[in-house]
């Protein structure tokens, strides 16, 4: 991933010449004439604001111009992603589970088991299949092969994308009803249509769909195999229960 200029995402050799410390200036796109990148003189609540309102070019600036293979740590910062973002998925878990009422200070074993089984399983495989989805309807859509490479950027784009999850935390603080939840993943899937699109600079409508599948995919599979691991502990808690039950009379 190169410069890119935030207008039109033609690639641009650089953004700016430094003359003095403090001192630089701007470079122009040599396809549109227009200033390469703007939000480098920008406030960061305004890149903050622009990204929330889904526009292409802070999301532009963003993938392209700040999240630079060439410039940064990438490695380091992919790790540290992924680690943030199965915290916020796993703590999302947990919010819809205290919404259903499953969550207190009196559970019982079986519960607690019950639980932690829903939080890996949406958690890891659940996410393992939105990835596999999404490349699947990459390669449908887009006719493209995912590459090593190419699967890292995608990975890293998803998870930048979906900044929306940090909202979660302010559910920590305040009580919002779980719904809220929904609301949130919807801004995700957005977001991440968004990033699709300045990656890929294909139709909204693509990318869109792209996402749309790949969480439905994740969502449907599950809330079955949840159901299916609900159905097999409580056989299996019920033969223990009567299997003590035998022992005692014995």
């Amino acid at each position: 991933m190169g410069y890119k200029c935030i207008q039109c995402g033609c690639p641009v050799k650089t953004l700016y010449v430094q003359y003095s410390p403090g001192n630089i200036r701007l470079m122009k796109c040599e396809n549109c004439r227009a200033v390469a990148d703007e939000y480098i003189e920008c406030e960061i609540m305004i890149l903050v604001i622009d990204l929330i309102l889904h526009k292409l070019k802070a999301y532009r600036h963003l993938l392209h111009n700040v999240i630079n293979q060439e410039t940064m740590k990438f490695q380091g910062l992919l790790w540290k992603l992924a680690v943030v973002f199965l915290l916020f998925e796993a703590y999302r878990c947990l919010i819809l589970e205290s919404g259903k009422g499953r969550l207190g200070s009196s559970m019982s074993v079986s519960s607690l088991v019950s639980i932690c089984s829903k939080v890996l399983v949406d958690v890891l495989f659940g996410n393992f299949m939105f990835l596999l989805t999404f490349s699947f309807m990459i390669k449908i859509f887009f006719h493209v092969s995912i590459t090593i490479s190419r699967g890292i950027d995608l990975l890293l784009v998803l998870m930048i994308s979906s900044y929306f999850k940090i909202f979660l935390v302010a559910m920590m603080v305040w009580e919002f009803p779980s719904s809220v939840i929904f609301i949130i993943e919807l801004f995700c899937l957005s977001s991440n249509a968004v990033a699709l699109k300045v990656m890929t600079e294909s139709t909204m409508s693509r990318c869109v769909w792209t996402c749309f599948f790949a969480y439905a995919i994740k969502f449907l599979v599950t809330r079955i195999l949840e159901l299916i691991l609900l159905g097999q502990l409580m056989q299996g808690w019920s033969e223990m229960s009567i299997s003590v039950v035998k022992a005692s009379m014995i």
